[in-house]
């Protein structure tokens, strides 16, 4: 029998349940894949607590990696026994098995690991969307990254380097800049006893960067807009601190800046650019330039215990439930 992790109201973790589920067989254009580890996200929280909703009651997870088990008519990308990884909805990837719609699969290459694949493919399309689409950045440019130290941070950082951008951290603890520092983070600012605008004016002969990538938001909104040069791009990626509220007027105060509030799902719904960027994800990780280590694995009956670390900063780089 197949299990999943659901959830019959919002609310903290402890609403999370283990259950007995039924799969069927695949429909048209439809697979039933076996998972072999299921990603663990931030941003699963968010369903979670009602901030993103969805119909009650509902799975969770929008990130997994297995073997496909069976296909239905009309899938021709990928076929029985392919490993492949995925990210986006609909919800339902913490799960032991389950029947999906085949589009939104990517196939694994040889040297990538379903558990290294879960980790990282969504944090890694972010990186890659972030870096790759959302402005032109350029050798030498600088720029500013809250969480530095997190799923998205470690890759992006390492993903920097490689394209010769300067990266200003914000982390949280001495222990999250090490971990920071060593995968590309070249200047570090601790975000709790520091004044992050003001640093950045340091370490940028008072400038101030062209582009903040900030996934806090509430917390982190009004420093990140004070961080940028004039004409900046704030690019709102996350939300772990809520929703920020943004007042127009500021952005012209601050430099006639621009804001851009993204989602991974806008960038990777063509087929042919989910391709592009996997592609190259894969490439860097297959040949060891950008590294994905691993921090914390957890069985998936343990869901409620991987939340309440994650949410209270317990937890550091990338994890993912091992089945």
């Amino acid at each position: 029998m197949a299990h999943a992790i659901r959830f019959h109201q919002t609310g903290g973790p402890e609403v999370l349940r283990w259950e007995e589920v039924t799969v069927g067989d695949p429909g048209p254009d439809e697979v039933r894949i076996r998972h072999v580890a299921v990603g663990l996200n931030f941003a699963d929280t968010y369903f979670r607590t009602g901030l993103y909703p969805a119909p009650l009651p509902a799975g969770l997870g929008v990130e997994a990696s297995g073997v496909i088990e069976a296909v239905g008519q009309d899938v021709t990308h990928v076929a029985e026994g392919d490993r492949v990884t995925y990210t986006g909805s609909p919800l339902g990837a913490y799960s032991t098995e389950r029947v999906m719609p085949a589009d939104s699969l990517i196939k694994l290459p040889e040297e990538i690991s379903c558990e290294t694949a879960a980790a990282m493919t969504m944090r890694g399309l972010t990186s890659a969307y972030l870096l790759r689409r959302i402005h032109p950045l350029r050798a030498g440019d600088t720029v500013l990254l809250h969480a530095a130290a997190g799923g998205v941070g470690l890759i992006f950082s390492q993903w920097a380097k490689l394209l010769g951008i300067t990266v200003i951290g914000t982390v949280s603890s001495e222990e999250k800049a090490e971990i920071a520092r060593a995968h590309g983070c070249d200047h570090i600012i601790y975000y709790r006893r520091e004044n992050v605008a003001k640093r950045v004016r340091e370490l940028t002969g008072g400038q101030g960067v062209p582009v903040v990538f900030d996934s806090i938001g509430k917390d982190t909104v009004a420093g990140s807009m004070a961080a940028l040069r004039r004409r900046g791009l704030l690019v709102c990626f996350g939300t772990a601190s809520g929703v920020p509220p943004l007042d127009a007027m500021q952005l012209a105060v601050h430099g006639s800046l621009f804001v851009t509030r993204p989602a991974l799902a806008d960038y990777i719904a063509e087929p042919a650019e989910r391709a592009a960027l996997a592609d190259e994800l894969f490439g860097h990780v297959a040949s060891g330039r950008i590294t994905v280590e691993i921090n914390q694995r957890y069985s998936l009956q343990d869901a409620v215990r991987a939340h309440r670390e994650m949410e209270t900063g317990r937890t550091t780089g990338f994890s993912v439930f091992v089945l």
